[in-house]
């Protein structure tokens, strides 16, 4: 971590010398400001899930699942004499899951494998008064099967009557994955006769408290990924945006703890996907203000990736003012996919596959996911506290033509 905070703070006095020369601006109105605390936003998530056919077990079985999740968002910001505008945020993000498939990974325990992921992050952008803008960040991911490092930059333009903005974000996810594998695939030597369970730092510890030292390989997976939007006001009423991105990935992209049965074989493999990845979204996003009270957001996507699939989706959402102080807003997504060739459900793999999978993430489905979003909004404050500006809690349902079926439920919390 050392190296990569040494990396953040070579970046900020590169860009910081990049843009140092001086314009001729009147700076006799503005006054510098110190970085103080601006806004903090607490949102707490519950969601979960229940379905038929878990890749754990060959795509059969439970996919019943749960997480709560927890984040923190810190937003500091500062001005300088020139009015250039300074935000630095700080995200501290912590999840946990439980799986009831998680139990069919191993039988030395790997449901006490432990579900618990946290993620923190920090991001600085500048906005110079002359509309352009640039940003980078690192973060930080790390679960019981994998760690992920990552980076991230963005550049930005504002046009002067701020009616017109481009905008590119670019990031890399440097991640490494334990390769845990079902408990029939661990070679007979290695297995004890006692009760079991493996840690996160890779250790077995017996029934009788013995630590064990067990080596369990591990593999990278490298992310890349850029997004560029033009934004346009049309006029009072209407603006689009148009979003381009790209995403490639390499190394190990299966999951070690996925089986796939063959047809006339009751003995599974594990799950085997081509090394490489590239995606392609297209995206626009109109959104329409009728009157002081109504807007219609609506969003369209086109996906295609080189593993054979390709998606749609597309979303409304409709904010309605009932008052200067809430806002209701029912939305709704729908999206449709086509299957990847290297998908087949439980049994339905020859064994001349060269790639296979029975996970129904990449089978042919559509789904869709609805809900309401109320967001409260005080003049004073809640609770007669000014500087507690606002709540939002939404619920969404999901429900996909598989038979998976979920429910989402967050509480946001907003402090300036």
């Amino acid at each position: 971590m050392k190296k990569l905070c040494l990396t953040v703070v070579g970046f900020y006095c590169m860009f910081l010398s990049a843009f140092s020369q001086r314009h001729s601006v009147d700076t006799t109105s503005y006054k510098s400001q110190k970085l103080k605390l601006d806004e903090v936003n607490i949102v707490s998530g519950y969601y979960n899930q229940d379905g038929n056919h878990s890749a754990v077990t060959g795509g059969i079985g439970t996919q019943k699942l749960s997480d709560i999740s927890n984040v923190i968002d810190l937003k500091f910001v500062s001005r300088d004499i020139q009015n250039n505008k300074y935000t630095l945020n700080f995200e501290g993000g912590i999840d946990h899951h439980t799986a009831a498939s998680s139990a069919y990974i191993s039988t030395t325990g790997a449901s006490k494998l432990g579900g618990t992921r946290i993620y923190p992050s920090a991001n600085l952008e500048v906005e110079r008064n002359n509309g352009f803008s640039f940003g980078f960040g690192a973060s930080f991911s790390h679960e019981y099967n994998y760690k992920s490092k990552g980076l991230n930059f963005s550049v930005g333009k504002i046009s002067k009557d701020k009616n017109t903005e481009i905008n590119f974000k670019g990031q890399v996810f440097f991640d490494k994955v334990i390769l845990i594998e079902p408990s029939e695939f661990v070679p007979k030597a290695t297995r004890s006769t006692v009760t079991t369970y493996t840690t996160a730092s890779g250790n077995v510890i017996t029934s009788g408290g013995k630590i064990e030292k067990v080596h369990i390989p591990r593999s990278p997976r490298n992310t890349f990924s850029g997004s560029l939007t033009f934004s346009q006001v049309v006029n009072k009423n209407f603006q689009f945006s148009l979003i381009a991105d790209g995403v490639a990935q390499n190394g190990f992209l299966s999951l070690s703890f996925y089986r796939v049965y063959f047809k006339g074989q009751d003995s599974a493999k594990l799950e085997n996907l081509p090394g490489s990845r590239v995606k392609l979204p297209l995206g626009i996003r109109l959104n329409y203000f009728l009157g002081d009270k109504i807007i219609f957001r609506t969003y369209y996507r086109y996906y295609t990736d080189d593993w054979g699939i390709q998606a749609n989706t597309a979303s409304l959402e409709i904010p309605y003012k009932v008052s200067p102080f809430l806002s209701i807003s029912p939305f709704y997504r729908y999206y449709q996919q086509t299957a990847s060739p290297y998908f087949a459900p439980y049994k339905e793999h020859v064994l001349t596959d060269k790639y296979y999978t029975s996970n129904y993430d990449l089978s042919g489905f559509t789904s869709q996911y609805y809900g309401v979003n109320v967001k409260v909004t005080p003049k004073n404050g809640l609770l007669n506290m000014p500087f507690f500006n606002g709540i939002e809690l939404r619920y969404g349902r999901y429900t996909q033509t598989t038979g998976l079926q979920a429910n989402n439920i967050a509480v946001s919390l907003k402090f300036k």
